[in-house]
C-alpha cells in the first residue's frame, strides 16, 4: 500500500466514521424516544443501533490503523492510547484519542452488560454523548479535508441532525419506565410502612 492510498483511506474512513457515529447517536436517541412506525418496531431500532455501532468500530479501526502506519504523520502507537501524546496536531489528535477511548468503554461495557447491570451500563453509555462532539472537533482540527466544502457539508449535516434529534429527545422524551416503576415501588413501600 503506497502513501497516497493510506492517506485517502485514512481520510475516507474518518469521514465515514463520523457519519456512522452520527447515525449511531441519532438511532440511539430515537430508540430512547421509543420511536416506531408501522414498518419499524422498537426492537429493530435497538438491533440497528447495535449493528451500526459495530460497523462504526470497524471503520474507526481502519481510520486509526491507516493513520498510524502512514509515514507522513509518523504517529506511532503512543497517540492512539495516550491523549495529547503526539507531536502531530497534538490537541486535535488528543480529542480523537479521548473520543475513541470513550467509545471503547461503551463497547466493553456493552459486552459486559449482563455482569455490570443495566444501571452501570447506562452510566457508561452516556459517554457516547461526550465522544461524538469530541470526534467532530477532532475532524475539524485534524482532518486535511476539514475546510473543504463537501466535508464542511458532512460535518454540518451531522451536527444539525444530532442537534435536531437531541432537542426533540429533550422536549418529547417519555418517562423512563424503569424509573417510574421504582418510584411506584418506593411509594407503595412507604404506604405499606405507615
Amino acid at each position: 500500500m503506497n502513501d497516497k492510498t493510506l492517506w485517502f483511506t485514512t481520510r475516507g474512513a474518518g469521514a465515514v466514521s463520523l457519519m456512522l457515529l452520527t447515525a449511531v447517536v441519532v438511532v440511539g436517541l430515537l430508540a430512547r424516544l421509543r420511536f416506531t412506525t408501522e414498518g419499524w418496531p422498537r426492537f429493530i431500532s435497538a438491533t440497528f443501533h447495535r449493528d451500526l455501532a459495530l460497523i462504526t468500530v470497524v471503520f474507526l479501526a481502519l481510520h486509526i490503523v491507516t493513520a498510524v502506519v502512514d509515514p507522513f504523520t509518523s504517529l506511532g502507537l503512543m497517540p492512539v492510547v495516550v491523549p495529547f501524546g503526539s507531536s502531530y496536531r497534538t490537541v486535535w489528535l488528543g480529542f480523537g484519542t479521548i473520543a475513541v477511548e470513550l467509545l471503547l468503554a461503551i463497547v466493553v461495557t456493552s459486552l459486559a452488560r449482563a455482569w455490570i447491570g443495566v444501571r452501570g451500563w447506562r452510566v457508561v453509555h452516556w459517554l457516547a454523548y461526550a465522544s461524538w462532539p469530541l470526534a467532530v472537533v477532532h475532524g475539524l482540527g485534524t482532518g486535511t479535508d476539514a475546510r473543504q466544502v463537501w466535508m464542511l457539508g458532512i460535518t454540518a449535516g451531522c451536527v444539525g441532525l444530532v442537534a435536531g434529534v437531541g432537542l426533540w429527545r429533550l422536549v418529547a422524551a417519555p418517562a423512563d419506565p424503569l424509573d417510574a416503576a421504582r418510584r411506584e415501588a418506593a411509594g407503595t413501600h412507604r404506604v405499606a410502612r405507615r
